[in-house]
């Protein structure tokens, strides 16, 4: 029999799942102000991809929970990331519907990768170390972002923005190759005769699922909030570059690395804040992180041309400390309410939410930009959206500690 791999193994290889899968929402966004040139398409699009990847994880994501039950969850991570590398290289023809095709079969790669990763992060996260381990394997998503959006702009001044796109579909089908050692000890328990379905019955299933926020008051509050937070970490990390290009004429490569500090407040976050959770509960710590994101919004809104570098880059680490940094929370939150042996579905259930969401909140700005022409209205708009989601943690009460 094989050695079974220790929590921490599981949750450093998730984590750097997570880090190579954030290239599918990330690369584009971040180069966008170069590619939309090439392209003659508006960079402010760039909210249109976040909604494409989304509506592609929306086609998958229901699909999740019957791919790991048969092939097992690092099998069905391995699938989604090398999916995720041939779409993501498609962006280099560089034509509008060539862009929209990958942004789709991009998120339709990503859709079951962080079920998945709950799946076989629940087996192994004691108890009373669930928040942290949670957070530092969601520590991933921030990782990879801040890797992108400090490279790839790098890549592309010196080799071109195409350069830049391949170098991230390299890094995706290097970590799949990665995963396979853990394939057979941690894949053990799939089964192999069990039947995937079809897309229609497994929507069905999906929406079924949707029960299980029915009825638990407090993971179906959770639920709208961590889609409203959503909506704030993917429209600053969407916006972030575009914004300071375009609004306050920074060069792509210091826009960049302002994400990219953003991004690694984000990392810090997120185990600081898995800490604090595990002491205190999830449920205040939520609560503050939304009210505090807002807060960062609200700088972001005000920010002009003539505002110093650092506050403006202090403004975007506000951002990622907390509108980025509450994910490994609110899934530890969620593995801890859900039923024993339900934690994939109801992580899958979230995120159905979260990606409807999604398809939504991106494009919106997007459309509050091209009808102001300016950032300021999109920027009003996430703060909206996080002061809503910590009311919504607040009418749910303190959640007890596992």
């Amino acid at each position: 029999m094989s050695h079974s791999p220790s929590v921490w193994t599981v949750m450093v290889a998730l984590l750097g799942t997570h880090l190579a899968g954030m290239g599918v929402f990330i690369a584009v966004p971040v180069l966008a102000p170069a590619i939309a040139a090439e392209a003659g398409i508006p960079a402010a699009l760039a909210g249109v991809h976040t909604a494409l990847v989304y509506g592609g994880a929306l086609i998958s994501g229901p699909l999740a929970g019957a791919f790991i039950h048969r092939y097992g969850g690092i099998r069905v991570l391995q699938g989604g990331l090398a999916i995720c590398a041939v779409s993501i290289a498609l962006t280099v023809l560089a034509h509008p519907a060539a862009l929209a095709v990958s942004a789709l079969a991009c998120g339709i790669g990503h859709g079951p990768v962080t079920p998945a990763g709950s799946h076989l992060l629940a087996q192994k996260a004691p108890p009373n170390r669930r928040a942290l381990i949670f957070s530092l394997k969601q520590c991933g998503v921030p990782a990879g972002s801040m890797l992108i959006a400090a490279i790839t702009p790098v890549i592309a001044i010196a080799f071109g923005w195409r350069a830049g796109i391949l170098a991230v579909a390299a890094l995706l089908a290097a970590m799949a190759l990665l995963l396979q050692p853990l394939r057979g000890p941690l894949d053990a328990e799939r089964n192999r005769s069990a039947a995937i379905g079809n897309l229609r019955a497994a929507w069905g299933a999906a929406l079924g699922s949707l029960a299980i926020l029915r009825t638990a008051p407090i993971l179906r509050r959770m639920t709208v909030m961590s889609a409203l937070y959503g909506i704030s970490q993917f429209c600053f990390s969407s916006f972030f570059v575009v914004f300071q290009v375009e609004a306050l004429g920074v060069p792509l490569t210091e826009a960049g690395f302002r994400l990219a500090l953003a991004q690694a407040a984000g990392v810090v976050g997120r185990v600081a804040w898995g800490l604090v959770a595990d002491r205190v509960g999830a449920a205040p710590v939520l609560r503050g992180l939304g009210i505090a994101a807002a807060a960062s919004g609200l700088a972001l809104l005000l920010s002009g041309p003539g505002w110093p570098g650092f506050i403006l880059t202090l403004a975007g680490m506000g951002m990622g400390a907390t509108a980025i940094g509450w994910n490994g929370v609110f899934l530890a939150e969620t593995a801890r309410l859900a039923e024993p042996g339900k934690v994939g579905a109801t992580t899958a259930a979230a995120g159905f939410v979260f990606g409807a969401c999604m398809l939504v909140g991106p494009p919106l700005f997007t459309l509050m930009v091209q009808a102001s022409g300016g950032y300021a209205l999109g920027f009003g708009f996430c703060v909206v959206t996080a002061l809503i989601g910590a009311s919504l943690v607040r009418g749910a009460g303190t959640v007890a500690r596992g």
